[in-house]
């Protein structure tokens, strides 16, 4: 079985040979882990919040284990969230 592999333009084209070059990844391979790594970071506040609410909620942890939690991962999202409180956090998952 053959696989045509586009060698296409990527915006990414710098990770994508960085990729290929240290890991068993192919160029296509490589270019759809980009895609969806940058998907994963691009995700809303407000989705990122409610996600990791419900994940973290599921292990068992509270409301007081889970916001401070979730406020000190928003920083380090690809584009930096804006400093929201515990207040904001709780209404982005309550309304």
């Amino acid at each position: 079985m053959s696989c045509a592999v586009s060698h296409a333009w990527h915006p990414h084209e710098d990770l994508i040979a960085h990729l290929t070059r240290t890991s068993a990844l192919g160029r296509g391979e490589a270019a759809r882990v980009v895609a969806d790594v940058l998907t994963f970071f691009s995700e809303p506040v407000e989705e990122y919040v409610r996600r990791r609410h419900v994940e973290l909620k599921a292990q068992g942890l509270t409301n007081e284990e889970i916001f401070p939690r979730i406020a000190t991962e928003l920083p380090m999202r690809r584009v930096a969230a804006p400093a929201l409180s515990l207040r904001q956090l709780r209404r982005i998952v309550y309304g």
